[in-house]
């Protein structure tokens, strides 16, 4: 694991603002770091290296190949390079490696077979920099599903009448990005409601203008003079789901979970090579417990397992974790933490993620990282389980809920919903959301109403405090002030409504959200983590299965059950799920976190940022504080004012 960084026709000192870019990120590689540079340093790669595979200098990089052709700095890791390698050997396409690294590998395949048919054949994740010598190109990629983060964009002082001629950049970290010299891109307010909606700002978007996020599944090449970009697919989410769903699987459910356990402990043996110690995350859910169980059954030594505990009762998972652990034999390490240590964390969060993030599970996520890492390098997570196999409790919900609501025709419901919206202004209460919700027009459309939120009401677009407020904001306006990409998913694009809704939250939610979580609190402690249920063969065979497999009559994620109960007795499994989350709703109105919450929703500061409506943000705040009403847009607020705050 790794950090990658970058820059083309860079204007300054690129040897120092290389070396800057670097440091910035040097938690996501502490143990050495590299740069190259064209001769006439119109292109340079710069490198944080956080080694896991082939720990000697002859893994070190960026590296050029055998040819001299090519130059790459890579953050990630291709399991399946021995296979890779051995074909390379075996058609002569390399008389001999250097080293072990999977780097090597990687860079002496796209010198063979070009970066397309590379990324293919691979199994991995990954962000690429890849500079053709010889062509002047310049390839930007990044791994399927979106495990490791790539930024790429322009500097804001050298565009000139809109036009992308000025200096092109890239990085694993956006604050790599943000500390050039130069750097005076302006906060992008369009994509404010993205993320009052949801909590985070999806891909291709980023919080600067002129910052993207390259999206999973993607190769960006840019040519000399590197100031026109082209984008290529080698893999889609949404075609793989198409795909399966038109071969699905003829089996057994028995048969099927016989195949998947197959095609998991093959990834999962895959991501536990490396030249480091290596552990995983445990809770008392069926992903991890299933990804443990296997790691267990193929390793000859006891598995290293991390769980953090919360001292009050309803969050806590830590005593089924342990338990589970004490049945499969793991060297379990758990640890309690307390509002205090929570606390900790809360001014860290912004330099973590680079960008206003507000999904309060990062802050567990951080604390087990950071236990993990004081004992092993490498941790797999279960991470995916509940997209790919109808875990989550909307996927049941929204279905429930769409049989309802299309029962009426759309003549009547359209009218109906403009109606009762105008009866029922105010957002937040159950008739404004029955308003919102009877005007869907698919179940894919009802679930992306249901995201829908008060947050949208926070958002200032004018240069006064205007009359914008809970009153005469309405669902309407919400949808369009916060709409994304996603709301133009293809309604009926799969047969079931529910693969669908799997479908949806794969393409954004997951990378967006629960991958960049995981991704960044881990890597703020040098902590790589690996996802078996993301690898290629596995998603994709997961998508072939009928929906029977995953949704047994409300089992949810049937097959993985099967698959785990072969492991694991059913009664240590079959109790309620409490998910991997915090009071925080309980913790911000202790007197600390409340006086830290109230100095950053001052008056007189969000005034002076002029980005949100000071009196809703004050509605919002008082409702919490005077009437225990508990919203999630409170901690998005607060994220955004704490990135703000810098």
């Amino acid at each position: 694991m790794c950090g990658i960084a970058g820059f083309c026709n860079f204007r300054g000192d690129w040897q120092k603002n290389i070396e800057r870019m670097c440091d910035r990120m040097y938690h996501r590689g502490p143990d050495a770091s590299g740069v190259w540079a064209s001769e006439d340093h119109r292109v340079v790669l710069g490198h944080r290296r956080l080694a896991i595979v082939d720990l000697s200098p002859a893994g070190a990089q960026p590296m050029i190949s055998r040819d001299e052709r090519y130059v790459i700095a890579y953050n990630g890791e291709i399991y399946n390079h021995g296979m890779i390698r051995k074909k390379l050997l075996a058609e002569g396409k390399v008389p001999a490696f250097r080293g072990s690294s999977d780097t090597e590998t990687l860079v002496e395949a796209i010198a063979a077979y070009g970066i397309v048919d590379t990324l293919k054949m691979t199994k991995g994740m990954f962000a690429i920099a890849l500079f053709d010598r010889q062509e002047h190109v310049l390839f930007l990629a990044r791994d399927r599903v979106g495990e490791k983060p790539l930024y790429y964009g322009i500097l804001k002082d050298d565009l000139k009448n809109g036009e992308n001629d000025g200096a092109l950049v890239f990085a694993s970290d956006l604050r790599s990005i943000t500390s050039l010299d130069g750097f005076t891109n302006s906060v992008n307010v369009d994509v404010l409601g993205d993320y009052m909606r949801y909590g985070y700002i999806s891909a291709p978007f980023s919080i600067y203008r002129g910052i993207w996020k390259l999206e999973p599944g993607k190769i960006l090449k840019i040519k000399l003079p590197f100031d026109k970009m082209e984008f290529f697919t080698y893999w889609s989410m949404m075609e793989a789901a198409v795909a399966g769903q038109k071969n699905r699987f003829r089996g057994t459910a028995s048969e099927a979970a016989d195949e998947l356990e197959r095609l998991l402990r093959e990834a999962i043996a895959g991501q536990m090579v490396a030249d480091v110690p290596v552990g995983a995350f445990l809770s008392a859910g069926i992903d991890s417990s299933t990804v443990v169980s296997l790691m267990q059954a193929q390793s000859v030594d006891k598995v290293k397992t991390f769980t953090i505990g919360m001292w009050e009762e309803q969050f806590n998972e830590a005593p089924i974790a342990k338990e589970i652990a004490a049945h499969l034999g793991t060297e379990h390490t758990e640890v309690y933490i307390s509002e205090e240590d929570a606390r900790s964390v809360i001014p860290a969060l912004a330099g973590m993620f680079g960008e206003p993030f507000a999904d309060s599970s990062q802050i567990p996520t951080y604390l087990v990282s950071k236990i993990t890492r004081e004992h092993v390098t490498v941790s797999l997570s279960g991470d995916g389980g509940d997209e790919l196999f109808c875990g989550y409790n909307t996927y049941y919900s929204i279905p429930r809920i769409w049989n309802k609501v299309r029962k009426l025709p759309a003549a009547l419901r359209m009218p109906g919903s403009a109606l009762l919206g105008a009866l029922s202004p105010v957002l937040g209460t159950p008739a404004a959301a029955r308003a919102r919700l009877l005007g869907a027009r698919s179940i894919e459309d009802l679930y992306l109403r249901s995201e829908i939120g008060e947050g949208l009401a926070l958002i200032r677009r004018d240069k006064g405090e205007g009359t914008c407020d809970f009153a005469s904001w309405d669902a309407v306006q919400s949808r369009a002030a916060g709409r994304t990409w996603m709301d133009d998913y293809p309604a009926g694009l799969l047969e079931d409504g529910q693969h669908n809704l799997m479908l949806m939250d794969l393409l954004m939610y997951h990378p967006d959200d629960i991958l960049t979580k995981v991704d960044r609190t881990a890597m703020a402690v040098s902590l790589e983590t690996r996802v078996p249920l993301l690898d290629k063969d596995v998603v994709e065979f997961a998508w072939t299965l009928p929906l029977s497999y995953r949704n047994d009559n409300g089992v949810r994620k049937k097959i993985l059950r099967d698959i785990l109960y072969r492991h694991v007795p059913r009664e240590l499994m079959e109790r309620p799920k409490k998910g991997f989350s915090i009071p925080l709703h309980q913790w911000l109105r202790q007197p600390e976190l409340r006086e830290w919450a109230e100095s950053l929703l001052e008056p007189a500061r969000l005034e002076r940022q002029g980005l949100l409506y000071v009196k809703n943000v004050g509605k919002l705040w008082d409702d919490y504080i005077m009437k225990n009403v508990w919203r999630p847009q409170i901690w998005y607020i607060l994220m955004l004012q704490q990135w703000l705050e810098g």
